[in-house]
């Protein structure tokens, strides 16, 4: 058995709101189901890289007790410089940092709430 991918599925209370953050960084949609006038599931994707979002209202009643928190994705780029440029406005959580591990990041919620972790790899570690 091998795996070939895994993709997140983030649950919002609406999918709208995110679209332009995602298209920023250059991704676009491939699947859309629409449910109430609205979306209820979308399918973003940039290169081999691929995102969805489903919304509470459309996934079953037993499935709303997973409405816990916020879902944390940890997203490398290749420049984060250009990266930030992108999300510019977003609310930082976690302002750019160079960790012992030889990560730049920026931490910061997307329009749903949820947190992602965008880094570089390869700068000089910093000290724990």
């Amino acid at each position: 058995m091998s795996v070939k991918k895994i993709t997140a599925v983030l649950l919002v209370d609406e999918i709208e709101p995110c679209l332009n953050f995602w298209k920023k960084l250059g991704f676009h949609k491939t699947i859309e189901v629409p449910g109430g006038g609205k979306l209820a599931f979308v399918t973003l994707e940039s290169g081999n890289t691929e995102l969805m979002y489903q919304t509470f209202s459309s996934v079953d009643k037993s499935a709303q007790a997973l409405r816990r928190g916020p879902t944390f994705l940890y997203i490398e780029v290749d420049n984060l410089d250009e990266t930030t440029a992108a999300i510019k406005g977003a609310p930082v959580v976690m302002p750019v940092r160079t960790t012992f591990y030889g990560a730049k990041e920026i931490g910061v919620t997307e329009p749903s709430g949820h947190v992602i972790t965008f880094a570089q790899v390869g700068f000089a570690p910093s000290q724990p």
